[in-house]
């Protein structure tokens, strides 16, 4: 943040470290804002663009895997390596170049542009982007259009952006039993064989048809604890995870309602919390998609493909606040993965693409 701000001051950004979390593990946030200082229009019409993205990474995994250092960046053929290399160190530096280069050949640009950045991502996501959102509603300046650099891209950069993401919503389920020996069944109650006709029941619920974007939502288990590890008790309780990714369709409310009536059927004496990770965002064809599918088609020639698939980001705070997110990057191959990389000749392209974005919307706007 601190490279980034040393090169976004002297463009005329007025940079804010906006710090969040416990004493001990303090997150820092980065809002930076730019408006033409000579715009005749007052600042409350001025239309503003903002660059979001996360300075935090992954782990590395085993070092001794990595065929270089993770925090050294390695050019090795036609490649550059190194944790966050396209998750999304190449992004962020791809952002800052397109508007040192944008506001060079457009110093009285009608767009306001700003940077919105978090080193809380990749974590809890408790002090970060959502907690500069919410400062940014409070004070008025909440963006009109936002591009985060998460990688989106496939095979080449520029062939898919995402313009929404699903919701996603983890329940952990305890269901009760009673402990006993294993060879007197009469005597106990087995919870594993008591919740599996409801879970059977589970997998087969449709829970929405999804839309034009957004595929149905879909109900998934990720852990089951059960036991003492003893083969010859049985268990008094059993433990399962699950987690629905639910599109525009369905509602939180609906599908928490849905799911206990399926646990209440089964007449389960059980236990049930709930953690809502995000709403779903969309941001339908517009002013914003146009620009983005503009300034693709022509760095690359690729006609791009909007899609919603793929986890969470930050975009589902970003979204409460501004009306247009698009979720835009290099190629998603590597990320997280061991010997990260992105290809040196995708790096270019990737930044030449976030300047045109930035001149076709400050063309829309001056039109």
């Amino acid at each position: 943040m601190e490279i980034i701000m040393a090169r976004l001051q002297p463009l005329g950004f007025s940079c804010e470290l906006i710090e969040s979390g416990p004493p001990d593990f303090r997150v820092k946030n980065l809002w930076a804002k730019w408006r033409c200082p000579g715009a005749k229009r007052s600042p409350s019409a001025t239309k503003t663009f903002a660059f979001a993205g996360h300075t935090d990474v992954v782990p590395t995994g085993p070092l001794e895997q990595w065929r270089s250092d993770p925090f050294t960046p390695t050019h090795r053929a036609g490649r550059l390596y190194g944790r966050g290399a396209s998750d999304m160190k190449t992004s962020l530096a791809a952002m800052v170049v397109a508007v040192e280069e944008f506001l060079a050949a457009t110093p009285d640009s009608a767009l306001g542009i700003g940077f919105l950045l978090t080193s809380d991502e990749e974590g809890p996501a408790l002090d970060g982007t959502v907690v500069v959102c919410e400062a940014l509603r409070r004070r008025g300046e909440a963006p009109d259009f936002c591009i985060v650099g998460e990688p989106t891209s496939v095979e080449r950069t520029g062939d898919m952006i995402k313009n929404g993401r699903r919701g996603t919503l983890s329940g952990k389920l305890t269901v009760k039993g009673v402990q006993g020996h294993i060879a007197y069944p009469h005597l106990a109650k087995n919870p594993i064989h008591l919740v599996a006709p409801a879970l059977a029941e589970l997998v087969t619920v449709k829970w929405d048809d999804g839309n034009a974007f957004f595929p149905p939502t879909t109900w998934q288990v990720s852990n089951i604890h059960g036991g003492t590890g003893a083969s010859n008790v049985i268990p008094g309780h059993v433990v399962i995870d699950f987690n629905f990714r639910f599109s525009t369709e369905s509602t939180p409310e609906a599908l928490q309602a849905r799911l206990t009536q399926v646990l209440d059927r089964h007449a389960l004496d059980h236990e049930l919390t709930w953690t809502l990770g995000g709403l779903p965002f969309l941001t339908t064809p517009g002013m914003l998609v146009a620009a983005v599918q503009q300034a693709i088609r022509t760095e690359t020639g690729l006609e791009t493909q909007l899609s919603t698939t793929g986890g969470t980001s930050d975009g589902r705070f970003i979204s409460q606040i501004c009306p247009q997110v698009i979720e835009f990057g290099p190629p998603n191959a590597t990320i997280h993965k061991i010997d990260e990389n992105v290809a040196v000749a995708e790096i270019e392209p990737l930044k030449t693409i976030y300047r045109r974005i930035l001149e076709n919307l400050n063309a829309g706007l001056a039109a």
